[in-house]
């Protein structure tokens, strides 16, 4: 395997996540929901394609789900130091331990989509300047 070229996301309401990775996470429209025959709609993040589809999502967090986000199913976007930091303070307060975590080498931090679909975003770039939240590690959530 070289690469990672398309992963689809099950939403429950298309029309909200559509905005919510249009507009918060700013990735790139290939097709829109109108081009689609079915519930569907195409994005790019880098070279990898982001189909969102309206199914329904099988699972539901429970109150120890969202307390752990860790090593849980997830899509990760890669950013700059600013846009990562500008959603974090934009989607923060979603649930308890959503970051940001110390992964050696990169920074993270986890939110939900409007269907409930855990995702983070990461940066490889350091912070510039005192760091303003602290940093959780793996260790730090039971």
């Amino acid at each position: 395997m070289e690469t990672v070229d398309h992963i689809n996301v099950n939403v429950d309401d298309l029309e909200s996540c559509y905005a919510f990775y249009r507009d918060a996470l700013g990735l790139e429209v290939v097709r829109d929901p109108d081009d689609f025959q079915g519930e569907h709609a195409m994005f790019r993040a880098g070279e990898t394609v982001v189909t969102l589809v309206e199914t329904g999502r099988g699972e539901r967090w429970d109150e120890r789900g969202l307390d752990h986000p860790l090593d849980k199913a997830h899509l990760a976007f890669e950013t700059d130091r600013d846009e990562y930091e500008s959603l974090m303070d934009e989607l923060d307060d979603q649930f308890p331990n959503q970051g940001p975590y110390d992964w050696d080498e990169f920074e993270g931090f986890y939110f939900l989509d409007p269907s409930g679909n855990l995702l983070e975003v990461i940066t490889y770039e350091p912070p510039t300047g005192e760091q303003e939240r602290s940093l959780l590690t793996h260790d730090d959530v039971e």
